[in-house]
């Protein structure tokens, strides 16, 4: 039915190979083309379309160690570093 085939990146050069099961989930999905570049190509080009996360700075209201946060802390709302938040969500 679908053998391993290795392709050619266009993007780097480098050979990849193109699986039985991967040519299968194009089949299943309707795809008609093979891949054009490989794995690491396929993520570098994915990820340099995000842009880059703003971080924020803020102190843990629990263990009192810098944090760093993806959103602006606000002075109403507690802050705690990913130690302690992730204590607080097993409990």
């Amino acid at each position: 039915m679908y053998e391993d085939k290795t392709l050619i990146c266009k993007e780097c050069g480098a050979e990849f190979v193109f699986t039985a099961g991967e040519q299968e989930f194009y089949a299943s999905k309707g795809f008609v083309n093979e891949p054009q570049r490989c794995k690491a190509c396929r993520d570098a080009r994915k990820n340099a379309a995000k842009p880059e996360r703003e971080m924020f700075t803020a102190i843990c209201a629990s263990c009192g160690k810098e944090a760093r946060v993806p959103f602006k802390p606000r002075e109403d709302r507690p802050v705690y570093c990913s130690e302690c938040f992730a204590k607080m969500r097993e409990e």
